[in-house]
């Protein structure tokens, strides 16, 4: 009874505070000085006038009161993750107690550590401090924003009524966009993107905790970011499945690498004037034992959420080196092999210490593993350890690819400087090159550059015979794609090898008697 009792005084306590906030306030004094003087006369409209501050100051409706919820006030600007699970669960309890609803947003920018490397430290936290203001000028008085890292902010509302999905949306919109107004920092303008994840209370079980309710919008946030720049997304019960699904994947991964699940297969890459195999690219495959193939998308991205892209790197390096080495015993002219290097890697300082052992000991020259680097690695890296690692990698004698080339802005001195080999053309600007006159026009004007910088070309995603034959004759040098051969296990190769082989020598015979 006394709870209830308790929740009724709370709810009406925060529908007085709404009659008496804001401009609708000033409508209600006339009416309420009316009517106490109809009722009572002069002595009734004195205590009126008397008693109207202090029923403000009791709902706390003064002007004077900061904006944010009292009771979540003490938390400051910044708190760690364990300080906004706290905070959610009393805003949770609070809107509970007075039969309302709460609801929370988790808001990511992008583009504050573009300011820190370009304008410094200081003028990013000035960008942060900005970011926090405006988020709370858009926010409610019982509304309640802080920051929870360098680049994430936490949104509670305070005990609402209606709060369906359409309404948290549009709040969710204007959020957004008041992040996202150009802002002057120290005579410049920057320019951020936030990404938002919400959850409202409704949407979750009676007994949900604030850590739940919190964990939802941060589910919710990791679907925007994926789907971003400026993406903005509301929590499901879909993505709740998903992100546990992702969760599992996660702990298998690790395992999976342990026990040997996860390992390279190759891709023949052939020579458009021999047609011979010119070399390789090692992809890596998971062969799960109950799912079968697991797509590289999901297990590459959880590698790299976990920080074991380099641990990943380290084991198709040995698994590649050591089938390049049994091509060789088994008389199989493979080469090269490719191997991708991610960015983690690059930033090891004992990577080419690390490469140097590796060929020494499958006694392997340099020239026989190929580096692969995007070219966005490499537009990004002009100095640093990951530049010096590229450089020392080409003097050590590797060849070195310019992987997913025209989706970057690695520019020519860049291509100079890293001693780049040869450019691996993106899929986007082969495919259908051999029926679209546009696509042609640019593939030509890549192959044109890319031959007056002595720099050879390879073709990715080549997937039919007339994207093919018109590479060959745009003089683009090698070409790889599902048109020529899927990716294989190191012991097919080997058959599939011998039976292009005798294709060629077949097509060779054929050219001879027709001549």
């Amino acid at each position: 009874m006394k709870a209830a009792l308790s929740a009724r005084i709370i709810q009406l306590r925060a529908g007085l505070r709404r009659a008496l906030q804001g401009p609708q306030a000033l409508a209600f004094l006339p009416a309420l000085a009316l009517a106490a003087f109809w009722l009572g006369g002069e002595p009734a409209l004195v205590l009126a006038a008397l008693g109207l501050p202090v029923l403000i100051l009791v709902v706390g409706a003064t002007p004077q009161t900061p904006p944010g919820d009292a009771s979540l006030a003490g938390a400051g600007d910044l708190v760690n993750v364990v300080a906004a699970g706290a905070l959610v669960e009393r805003a949770l309890a609070r809107a509970r107690a007075a039969n309302l609803s709460t609801a929370c947003f988790v808001i990511e920018l992008e583009g504050l550590e573009a300011v820190a490397e370009r304008a410094g430290d200081a003028s990013a936290e000035t960008l942060r401090d900005l970011s926090l203001n405006r988020l709370r000028n858009m926010l409610r008085r019982d509304d309640h924003a802080v920051r929870m890292s360098d680049r994430r902010y936490l949104v509670l509302l305070g005990p609402s009524l209606r709060l369906d999905l359409e309404s948290l949306l549009q709040l969710a919109t204007r959020l957004q966009s008041a992040l996202e107004e150009p802002a002057s920092i120290d005579n410049s303008m920057r320019y951020l993107s936030a990404s938002i994840g919400f959850c409202g209370s409704p949407r979750l079980s009676r007994n949900a905790t604030g850590s739940e309710l919190l964990e939802a919008a941060q589910i919710a946030l990791t679907e925007a970011l994926g789907n971003g720049p400026s993406a903005i997304r509301a929590w499901s019960d879909q993505m709740r499945a998903a992100h546990s699904a992702a969760r599992d994947l996660r702990v298998e991964v690790d395992r999976a690498l342990a026990n040997g699940q996860i390992q390279p297969w190759f891709q023949p890459q052939l020579c458009t004037s021999t047609g011979e195999i010119s070399g390789v690219e090692a992809l890596a495959r998971w062969i799960h034992p109950q799912r079968g193939i697991v797509p590289p998308a999901q297990f590459l991205r959880c590698l790299e959420e976990t920080g074991q892209m380099d641990r990943l790197g380290q084991v198709v390096l040995q698994h590649a080196l050591t089938a390049l080495r049994s091509w060789d015993e088994a008389g199989l002219e493979i080469p090269q092999v490719g191997v991708n290097f991610s960015d983690a890697e690059l930033r090891d300082p004992q990577l080419v210490d690390r490469i140097k052992w590796e060929l020494d000991r499958f006694g392997l020259s340099p020239q026989r593993l190929c580096v692969e680097v995007l070219e966005t690695v490499i537009a990004g890296a002009p100095e640093g350890v990951v530049a010096r690692n590229i450089v020392a990698l080409g003097r050590l004698g590797c060849h070195l690819d310019l992987d997913d080339f025209g989706t970057g802005h690695a520019s020519i001195a860049a291509l100079r400087r890293f001693r780049v080999h040869r450019l691996k053309i993106d899929r986007s600007f082969v495919a259908r090159v051999d029926r679209d006159e546009e696509q042609h026009r640019m593939l030509a004007a890549i192959l044109g550059m890319a031959d007056r910088l002595g720099l050879e070309t390879l073709a990715e995603g080549v997937e039919s015979v007339g994207e093919h034959a018109l590479l060959s004759q745009l003089g683009c040098d090698h070409v790889q794609g599902f048109g020529i051969a899927r990716p294989m296990p190191a012991d097919q190769l080997v058959d599939w090898a011998g039976a292009h082989a005798a294709r060629i020598a077949d097509a060779r015979k054929l050219g001879r008697s027709s001549g």
